[in-house]
């Protein structure tokens, strides 16, 4: 039997777009008022909130709430994706804003993987509940950046605290290039490399029960 639940509820966006969410509760005493939402990869490469449900369920397993959603224009959401992810930027305010009103949340860690990353970084300082940011391979090589290069100021200057796991063999980013654009980022700023591990290696279910570690850690240092 799960020791956690799964509630199923729809999210609306300012320009009406319905987000299909799920919040993971943990059946046992919730550790504190924290709540983690997690933003999925690329919708247009099959990026989905499906693959977030291992991490999800470990958060809740470990007594935090989760929260999962699918960005516009993905499964039962609304809407349509977007090729840069800026219109999904409000997707992930919509979901926060939910999450402050709805779960009685005063502090949420913003978790992004893969181009969710980017995309949850557009997000970090425009929700005053967001306390943190963790990226697990942020797409931030010279390919990936024709698409989301205009999403990176916006997380190099906050100022929240920032933990940005990578797999050594990234096929997007190099860890010189990882390195050379926390050089000059505000705030702090800590790095987790995964040896020998490529980009979608470290999205699979493999890793999810490591991701959670990481996640469970910086947590605490919130």
């Amino acid at each position: 039997m799960s020791n956690y639940t799964v509630e199923r509820i729809k999210v609306a966006t300012p320009d009406k777009v319905e987000l299909m969410t799920k919040v993971f509760k943990p059946n046992e005493e919730i550790k504190d008022n924290l709540v983690v939402v997690l933003v999925h990869p690329y919708s247009i490469l099959g990026g989905r909130q499906a693959l977030l449900k291992g991490i999800a369920s470990g958060l809740a397993q470990n007594g935090h709430r989760a929260v999962t959603f699918d960005m516009r224009g993905v499964g039962e959401s609304t809407g349509r994706a977007s090729l840069t992810g800026f219109a999904e930027v409000k997707d992930v305010i919509a979901v926060c804003n939910w999450v402050s009103e709805h779960l009685d949340s005063h502090r949420i860690l913003l978790v992004g993987s893969s181009a969710g990353a980017p995309i949850a970084g557009s997000a970090v300082d425009q929700i005053e509940q967001v306390v943190g940011y963790v990226s697990l391979g942020y797409p931030f090589g010279m390919m990936a950046s024709i698409l989301f290069g205009r999403h990176h100021k916006a997380i190099l200057l906050s100022s929240k605290p920032k933990l940005f796991v990578m797999g050594t063999r990234d096929g997007f980013t190099s860890v010189k290039q990882l390195n050379n654009k926390l050089s000059s980022a505000a705030g702090r700023n800590e790095i987790h490399l995964m040896e020998g591990v490529s980009h979608f290696e470290m999205e699979g279910p493999a890793y999810d029960a490591e991701m959670v570690k990481l996640i469970l850690k910086f947590i605490s240092s919130l």
